[in-house]
């Protein structure tokens, strides 16, 4: 799947967008709207970003995990080739701290996350402090003639950029969850 960016300032617009592409099959869980003014969002009936994933914090979270698996793995060798893994405690308390120092490090990724805006986002910070809105679509190598077909029925959509999308498993799993959710009394 391929994530594509556009910039508008008409909310009426993108509702419209919205609309005609969940009318040729696009799912509502690929299509977004980043903005400052979430109230406006909201009375558009347009499917937001959700706050969590405003922030860098899931990604962040990645790295964190790569340099705490890292550090966990210096952790054990240190431990092995240092001798200490031949005393009477054995593996268990560097099997330990190495889980600990992983932890630490995945959830102190996360705290500098939480911090910055998605990494997918730095890029459109000025438009959105200038109040326009950033529209992206998820779309597979099928929908992307859909996509260009709407867009080019909407001018005033500015084009700005595509980027790697949510995997295409995540999606399912979403539109599956909408599904169950609403069939739930």
């Amino acid at each position: 799947m391929k994530r594509h960016f556009y910039i508008s300032e008409n909310l009426d617009e993108l509702e419209a967008v919205e609309h005609e592409l969940e009318d040729q099959g696009v799912a509502t869980p690929q299509i977004h709207v980043l903005s400052q003014r979430d109230a406006d969002i909201q009375n558009h009936n347009l499917n937001e970003v959700e706050a969590v994933l405003k922030k860098d914090v899931v990604h962040s979270m990645e790295l964190g995990a790569i340099i705490g698996v890292v550090a966990a793995i210096l952790v054990l060798a240190i431990a092995y080739f240092a001798g200490w893994t031949e005393s009477a405690a054995g593996w268990i308390p560097f099997i330990f701290l190495s889980i600990v120092v992983l932890g630490f490090c995945t959830w102190e990724g996360g705290l500098f996350g939480i911090q910055e805006p998605h990494y997918q986002f730095k890029q459109f910070q000025d438009a959105l402090q200038q109040g326009k809105h950033i529209f992206f679509v998820d779309v597979t190598e099928q929908q992307e003639m859909i996509l260009s077909r709407i867009v080019e029925a909407h001018p005033q959509l500015q084009a700005a950029g595509q980027a790697e999308s949510t995997p295409e498993w995540v999606v399912e799993w979403q539109k599956n969850w909408q599904g169950f959710v609403k069939t739930m009394p």
